[in-house]
């Protein structure tokens, strides 16, 4: 999304009445970068959740060994 909004944005010279092709461009590259910032925010939530399990140590003394 970024990517079509830039071209959207920059590249594209095409006028259609009563739409702003530079307007949508700038729409698609802020929600693509809403998306983007979400998605790593999710991810890295997701990633330290799971390190927190793995890194928990439980030892059990076994009580025939005594």
């Amino acid at each position: 999304m970024i990517a079509v909004g830039a071209i959207l944005r920059y590249a594209v010279t095409l006028t259609v009445s009563g739409i702003s092709i530079q307007t949508i461009g700038l729409i698609l590259m802020i929600a693509g970068c809403a998306g983007l910032v979400l998605s790593l925010l999710y991810t890295l939530t997701l990633t330290s959740r799971r390190s927190l399990g793995r890194d928990r140590v439980i030892e059990h003394e076994d009580p025939l060994l005594r």
